[in-house]
């Protein structure tokens, strides 16, 4: 599974402007609705009750928000380079700049986690979020995700 087929283009978002976590997370979902067709308030409330289990804020000012919902027909991904970082209650409770999203179908089991996996690789890699904090621009967010995927694929 590689980056490029769960966030187009379209679901790059280069200077998301939020100021708290619930915020983030509304206005991903909002964007998130107009890709899946999804009603924003379900996928928002998927993403809350998700955070109610455990943050998903991994460290390094990495978030990758995730929930699994009915109706979905495959995996989506959004991914936002925050203006300025927010409280995201990380797990090293240093502030969010970067965020993957990730919505899944219910059935989707095996396929959620690998896509999981695959987002944290390459948010793993200082080089890759170096480069997507220093990109504002939603063309060279994407190019960097997608390019980064290629090269690291071995």
């Amino acid at each position: 599974m590689e980056i490029a087929d769960l966030i187009s283009h379209g679901s790059v978002v280069a200077n998301l402007r939020v100021t708290s976590k619930k915020q983030a997370l509304q206005e991903l979902a909002k964007r998130a609705s107009e890709l899946t067709g999804q009603p924003e308030r379900v996928l928002f409330e998927v993403l809350i009750e998700r955070e109610r289990l455990g943050t998903t804020g991994v460290g390094n000012g990495i978030a990758i928000p995730h929930g699994k919902l009915a109706g979905l027909d495959r995996l989506y991904g959004m991914f936002a380079r925050l203006e300025t970082p927010i409280d995201f209650d990380a797990i090293d409770e240093q502030p969010v700049d970067l965020i993957c999203m990730l919505l899944a179908p219910e059935t989707a089991g095996a396929d959620h986690l690998k896509a999981l996996a695959r987002v944290s690789r390459l948010l793993r890699n200082r080089s890759v979020c170096e480069k997507l904090r220093g990109t504002d621009s939603t063309d060279g967010i994407y190019a960097l995700l997608t390019e980064s995927t290629a090269s690291h694929a071995a």
